[in-house]
Parts: C-alpha cells; structure tokens; sequence
C-alpha cells in the first residue's frame, strides 16, 4: 500500500468507526457486530503505525466510544469523572491472550496471580457512596465525563441506597455495568411492537437507553439490575483486586461473582472455554472474559495506555453461530427504494432469542455466498445484532438446487428496477408510486427524530388502506371524524395524534429537511444544509457547486438533491407542506447574539464552567463554527481546564491561537463569569434558536467545573 492509498483507508476507517461508535453509544442502533468493529479497529491501529504521519489526535484508536449526545440536550447534567473510564483491549484469539501473560510474567519481578471475571455486555455504570449513602451515578460519557443519572439508578433494585455493615471509606468509587436480562428485554420489545414503537436490537441497547430516560419510575419498570466489577486504585487498601470485589460484596454492593483466581495460562483457558459453553444458559448477556492482573501494586506498575490499562485484556467470544435451512427468499423495498433479499429461516435459537430471518444485504452477496434455493446455512448474531448469513454448508444441498433469481421488476408495483452505476443495490426508481416506498416515505416522516408525530407502523398502513394518506402532506388534512372510523380509535386517540400533527409544526427546518427523506441526506448532513442556505427555497435554487460548498456534501448526496429537486411531484409536495404551516426556513435572527465570531471556526478542548453542548452553541449564537479537529483553517483553539494535549500540540505546530474562556467571553463581548440566572450575559429568555424549553442546558451539576477535571493534581486513571 503506497502512502496515498494508505491515506485514503485511514480516513475511510475513521469515518466508518466514528459513524458506528455514535450509532452503538448514542443511538443504541448498531449496523455492525461486534467482531467486524474491532476488525477494522485493528486495521486503523496498524495502518497508523506504519503511517504515523496519518495519526491524528481526534482518531478512535485514541479514544474511548463516547455515549454523550453532542448536537443535543440529553437532559443530564455533564459531571467530569474523578478518575477517567477508558476501555480494555480487546481480542478474540487465546493466541494474544498467551502473549499478555507473558508479557505480564517478564515485567513482573514476583509471582503474581490474574483475576478472570465475565465481561458483561451492557452499559457501563459509575456509582459514588459518601458515608455509606449512594450520592452520585455516571454513565461513561466519553471517558472524562459523563451524565449524571443518579436519580435513575436509584429505581434499579439491586443498587444500593445505604451500604450495610462497616469499614468502608468515607466517599469512594465502584464500576459496573447496567444489565437487562432476557426476559425483561422480550416484555420489554412485546410492549413496544403493540405500542408501534422501534424494537430494541438487543439487551445491551435495551439497557444504555432506558438508563437514559427521563422518567425515572419508567426505569424502574424496565427490570434493569446492575453488577460491581472495579474499585479504582487508591480509595480502599486492599492488598489485590479480588478482595477489594469481596470487601465491596460484603457492604451489600452487586459485585459479580462468577470471577475465578487463576495462576497461569493453562487455569485462564480453562476458564474460557467453561464459560464460552455456560453463558449460553446465564439469564442475560455476556460476549467475553476479562483478564487483570489481580494485585493492586502490579496493576500500577504496569499503569495505562492513553486508552486501556496494561493489566487488563478482554477476550471476546466469538459470534454464536447456527446452521439451519432456508424456507425461502423474500425481497423487501425500502422507503429509497433498495430492493433487499431476506432469507426466512428454519427458526434457531442464537444469543437468547429465536432468529427466523436474516438479510442477504444484495444480489451480490447472494453470489458471493453461492446460496442456492433451500441451502443450510450459517447464521450469526455477532454482538447479538441483526442476525446475518456468513457461510453456506454445501454438504447438505439438495440434488438439482437452483441459485435464486433476483427480480428484474419491483416486487411491489411492478416497476423495471434500476441499478445506479456504484451502486451495490438494485432500486425502483417509482418514487412517487410504490406502495412500500410511499408508506416507508411516510413513516420516516412522523419519526422521532424528523417531525415526531405520534404515529407508527399500523396507523400508517390504516390510513394509507383507506386511501386518506398519500404523501406527508396529506396528514394534515386529516380530520378527527375520519380517525374515529379507523378501528381501535377513539376521540381521545384521535385528538392526541391531531395535536402531534399540530405541534409538528414547530419543527426545525433542519429536522423538516431530514423528514423529507432526500436519499442519501441523514440528520447531521440535514443539520448542516440547513444552516448552510436557510430556507428550502434556497437550496432548491442551488448548483452543484454551492451544494459542494457544504460540510458533509459530496458528490452522491449533491446529486441526489439536484434529482430530487428535478422532480415535479416533489416540488409540489414542498408547496403543500408549505401550505400547512411548516418550517421550510430558519429564521436567521433566531437565537443569534452577535456576529462577534462570523466567519471563525473554533475547536474546543477540555472543560469549562458549562456544558461542551452550551459552548458549541453559544459558538454558533455568535456566528462562528465548531470543529471537531485542529488544521490549518482553525481560527481558535479554546482551551478549557485539562485541554487534550494533542489538540494543543497540534495547535502549537500549526500556529493557531489558543483562548481560554475568558478570553472567548472578550471576543463576544461578553462577561468572564457566568451565572446560572444569566448564562453568559445573555438577557431574557434568550435560548440560542433552540426548540421547546431548551435553552443553554445548564444545571447546578454543570457548573463548577473550572476547579480541576479529576479533583487533585494527578488522578490515576481506571478503566470502565
């Protein structure tokens, strides 16, 4: 690989990681499994070391996944961790596991003995005790902070809210992992198919989203329960790692307790392969074992990577695989458009649940795999996602099997399917007149995050059997007599969805242009259209290079707009949903404060007296632009207190100006001190253009932040 190409799969990697990170951390909606992330984790780490010109600060091979939601208020105050929560190495072959070990053994000079513990698969959990009370909960975060979900945790039964017993410290820290066990996921989803609500992929998604919501008596109805695995190096004197487990069990606290001392390498396999055959039977989720050094001073001595502790790995189980038959093949149209085959299975147990069906992503992977009509094949719920066929067992294909032949025409209306040239897919190309893309249309439409209107599946099949609902438009035409005939309607039913549709249009132009569903434009490149022209009618009027011109813009999604753009029944569409009231421009003077900072792009690093959310913001209210990475376009680096060294490096070696808080509130014009009454010397209700009662999302446990990231000079970091 030559340095241009090596280049290219770097940044490659990097978008593709950092995109799957937010959809498992903060969206709860991973598209890969487990096993295929750490696989291209492993690539970018190696092809950084052979190019380490390639190798910046803001890559995923330095960082922990983040779970905080960035472009929105999460509704959680932003609580720094004393000690920072990074991540294990991780691998899948007991090779490496050997190779830790003996790492281990030449640099230590005594013997020493590994604590082996299940590696629980859900979303990790900070809990602060002061004299024996539960006094604080902090999700992970990005591994410097974290949202406080104290009042969360406490609905979780196993937590406790007193510690029993004595000897104790006066305040520590304990880390763990917030489960939900099998049987609460499958209530769990049964409630959401009737409620015509997205089903969650797994328990580990079940879990990281309840934990986040903001009703903290809906938390304690989701049968979560957590277990205790590490106590932070320092806050209780202890000689090893299993005893300060077992001290913490006899306070009352869930630690786990499956974990095993193990002397050698021969005692660590054993104990893998143990419980690479029982987790199959445990309640809930488990994808590996953790492996740590078990005595404290050891564990220090070996200290931390900027990512993961040097006495800890993780072997990770590979993905639960079964064989079983295809029934048959269907072929599903998408809201785009994509034609996509799914086998429908013989039904086999994998990860807890019955699968039934699985994708075939497209016909090339129908070929590739060489599946024939009635073949057993192999499936796989790698990190208990979305189950996916890896292989087929040719010893048990019928005589005279035929390959499957993909359909020429639409499944659905019939239409001659098209197969844009790049493209993997086969698509039909009747936007306007597939029954499946039209519903799908509608149903991307009234999502949460596009207009967030209180309907799903089954009142959109209603409406469009009845012939009411043809495009987005059309739903607010409807009228409360037409609902009350739909079966299992009543007025109240009706006037709350009425009120949704109402309510829809206060919508942000951002979130409108989401809704529309141009292929190819998400929510975050919706973001920045938006705000890049500021009305649809201007980015209808733009040419290919103004749509260029945008962040996130490329050559696919410009043209995509262009074409959607072209289409007359689009145009008329936009002219409809004009004439019902939406928000089809943002309002240029909405929540803007100055134009101190017009034409400025602004990387922020570190903590400060509000959130990071309530920085970026005050940012933009002031006309300048945030970025995620230091180059040669950055106007200012603000530096907040523990700025990330590399980012300040970076800074140094370009020439880029560096500004603390003080000195951004100088550029706006603003006050050094902010209080909660009056953040940032802003006046009234001032909310920085954001919708609902949002404004700079501070709260008490925001604030107070500029007195040191971890409380003391030099903090030892931990890992979780």
């Amino acid at each position: 690989m030559d340095f241009t190409e090596a280049k290219h799969r770097i940044e490659q990697l990097k978008a593709i990681l950092l995109e799957n990170s937010r959809l498992y951390y903060v969206e709860n909606a991973p598209t890969m499994s487990d096993y295929e992330y750490d696989q291209l984790m492993h690539e970018l780490e190696a092809l950084e070391q052979q190019f380490p010109e390639y190798a910046t600060a803001d890559s995923p091979t330095r960082h922990v996944g983040s779970d905080l939601e960035e472009d929105r208020q999460s509704g959680f105050a932003k609580v720094p961790h004393k000690y920072p929560m990074l991540s294990l190495a991780n691998t899948y072959s007991i090779q490496e596991i050997e190779e830790f070990a003996e790492r281990a053994e030449k640099g230590l000079s005594n013997s020493f003995t590994y604590s082996c513990e299940l590696k629980f698969d859900g979303t990790a959990i900070c809990l602060t005790y002061k004299n024996g009370k539960l006094a604080s909960a902090l999700t992970r975060g990005d591994g410097v902070v974290g949202d406080d979900v104290t009042e969360n945790a406490r609905r979780i039964a196993n937590i406790p809210h007193q510690l029993k017993g004595s000897g104790y410290p006066q305040e520590f820290e304990i880390r763990g992992e917030i489960l939900m066990p099998y049987e609460s996921f499958d209530k769990l989803n049964h409630e959401r198919e009737v409620n015509e609500e997205p089903l969650f992929a797994n328990p580990r998604n079940a879990a990281s989203g309840s934990l986040k919501l903001q009703d903290p008596e809906e938390v304690g109805r989701r049968g979560l329960f957590c277990t205790l695995y590490h106590i932070p190096t320092g806050q209780v004197d202890f000689p090893t790692h299993d005893a300060a487990l077992s001290a913490a069990a006899s306070w009352g606290l869930p630690v786990s307790t499956d974990r095993r001392i193990c002397h050698n390498i021969q005692e660590i396999e054993a104990y893998i392969a143990h419980w690479d055959t029982a987790r199959k039977e445990l309640p809930y989720a488990t994808d590996g074992i953790v492996i740590k050094i078990n005595e404290m001073a050891y564990q220090q001595q070996l200290g931390y990577t900027a990512k993961s502790p040097r006495w800890a790995v993780a072997y990770k189980f590979k993905a639960e695989q079964a064989c079983t038959p295809i029934l048959s093949i269907d072929y599903q149209v998408g809201r785009t458009g994509a034609v996509t085959p799914v086998a429908n299975l013989e039904p086999v147990l994998l990860s807890g649940t019955m699968v039934k069906r699985a994708t075939l992503v497209n016909e090339d992977q129908i070929r590739s795999l060489d599946i024939h009509e009635g073949d057993w094949v192999y499936v796989e719920k790698g990190g208990e996602i979305i189950p996916k066929i890896t292989a087929v067992e040719p010893s048990k294909r019928r005589p005279g099997a035929v390959k499957p032949v993909f359909p020429a025409v639409c499944p659905d209306c019939g239409t001659p399917l098209e197969k844009p040239e790049g493209e993997a897919r086969w698509f039909c190309p009747n936007t306007t007149g597939c029954p499946t893309q039209m519903k799908g249309k509608i149903l991307h439409f009234l999502s949460r995050k596009a207009m967030n209107v209180l309907a799903g599946e089954a009142t959109v099949e209603q409406l469009y059997n009845k012939n009411w609902v043809r495009t987005p438009a059309d739903l607010y035409t409807l009228t409360e007599y037409q609902l009350t005939q739909l079966e299992g309607w009543k007025e109240r039913s009706a006037r709350r969805f009425l009120q949704s549709l109402a309510d829809s249009r206060r919508v942000p132009f951002e979130r409108v242009l989401f809704a529309l569903g141009i292929r190819y434009v998400g929510e975050t490149t919706a973001r920045e259209i938006a705000r890049h022209f500021g009305s649809i009618d201007a980015l209808k009027n733009a040419s290919r290079e103004d749509l260029l011109a945008v962040a996130d813009v490329g050559d696919v999604i410009a043209d995509s707009i262009l074409a959607y753009f072209q289409n007359e029944a689009n145009l008329q569409e936009i002219s409809r949903l004009r004439a019902a009231g939406l928000q089809l421009s943002t309002d240029s003077t909405q929540g803007k404060l100055s134009n101190a900072l017009e034409g400025k792009t602004i990387v922020i690093s570190g903590n400060f007296s509000i959130s990071r959310e309530a920085m970026k913001a005050l940012i933009e209210a002031h006309g300048g632009k945030n970025s995620g990475s230091v180059s040669g376009k950055t106007s200012y680096l603000l530096a907040g207190s523990k700025p990330g060294p590399e980012k300040v490096k970076k800074a140094a070696e370009l020439g880029v100006e560096v500004i603390d808080e003080a000195g951004l509130y100088e550029l706006i014009g603003g006050d050094t001190l902010a209080s909660p009454s009056a953040p940032l010397g802003m006046t009234g209700s001032a909310s920085l253009g954001m919708t609902g009662s949002a404004s700079l999302g501070m709260t008490s446990g925001a604030l107070g932040m500029t007195g040191g990231l971890f409380g003391k000079e030099e903090a030892e970091p931990t890992l979780f």
